[in-house]
Parts: C-alpha cells; structure tokens; sequence
C-alpha cells in the first residue's frame, strides 16, 4: 500500500471514529449523569464521554461542580480532567483526518492561527478556560499535525486546572449556600 493511500486511509477511519462517538454518545446523554454514583471511575467516564462528542452538548461541567461538594474535589478533578484530556481526541482526530468539517467558520480562523503560533500552550490556555469553542482548538490541533503527545498534555493541564476550578467552586458553593 502506498503512503499516500495509507494516510488517507487513516484519516477516513478517524473521520468516521469521531462520526460513531459523537452519535454514540450523544444518543446516551440522557443516561450519562446516572455514572456520577460511582465516584470517580464515573466522574471519569462522564468527562470522557462529554468531550468526545464534537460540537453538541453533552452533560459533564454540571456533573463534576455537584460533586465537588460529595467527593474530594482534587480527585474529582484528577478524574475529570483525565477522562476530559481522552474525550478531547475526537475533535484532533476530526481535525487529524483533514475534512474541511468547519474551515470557514469565523471562530475557527480565529483559533487556528494560536494553535499554529504558540503549539500546545495555547492548547493548555483554551482548555483550561470553560468555553464551548475548544473542540475547535482540537480540530486545529490536529489540522496542524501537533504531535499527539504534545496534544495530550497540554489538554489534560488545562483540563486538570478547569475541572479543579469547577469541583472546587462546586464545593465552597454548596457549603456557603448550606450556612
């Protein structure tokens, strides 16, 4: 097999991988919040599942401030910010397949030249920031051909520093409120 064939090969598959998630994922929304009652193996798999869909809400954010208040929220944070930085693979991979999926979009064109400048740093900053604009950083991320590794530290920092914010907030919030 020639390469050329091989990488188009393997930018179809992550297409369609990133495709089956999203579907998946969003058709089970519903059910997601119910992996919250075990602990932080759940409070994985609700960040995992939350960012892997690309482009459509999915609970977690919401999930992981309530918890904050019932579990350690550093371990919370732990969790979530590891099942967040995996989930976060969908939108390199859609970006790593090389369709044109939001190209001309004004946010995007705004991204891409932060990720093309400043690599994994501007990946940790917009992934440390609550936003609904980041599956766009990841979708320029591998647009770019940022080496995964890379990618994937940078987003399990950001995400680590943003999960800690919200089950912190969610915590001291809970506490203020019950006083």
């Amino acid at each position: 097999m020639k390469k050329g064939i091989g990488t188009a090969l393997l930018r179809l598959l992550a297409l369609l991988a990133v495709i089956a998630v999203t579907v998946y994922v969003y058709s089970v929304r519903e059910q997601v919040e119910e992996f919250a009652a075990y602990g932080y193996p759940g409070i994985f798999l609700i960040a995992l599942l939350s960012n892997a869909t690309v482009f459509l809400p999915a609970p977690g954010v919401a999930v992981v401030f309530a918890m904050g208040n019932l579990l350690n929220p550093l371990g919370i944070a732990l969790a979530a910010g590891t099942g967040g930085a995996l989930g976060e693979l969908s939108g390199y991979l859609a970006g790593f397949s090389g369709q044109a999926v939001v190209e001309k979009t004004d946010v995007y064109d705004r991204i891409t030249p932060w990720v093309e400048k400043f690599g994994p740093w501007a990946i940790l900053v917009l992934a440390a920031i609550p936003n609904p604009f980041f599956d766009l950083a990841g979708v320029a991320a591998g647009a770019a051909k940022m080496p995964l590794r890379r990618f994937l530290l940078a987003v399990w920092a950001g995400q680590l520093i943003k999960m800690a914010l919200i089950a912190y907030a969610g915590s001291y919030s809970i506490e203020w409120l019950m006083s």
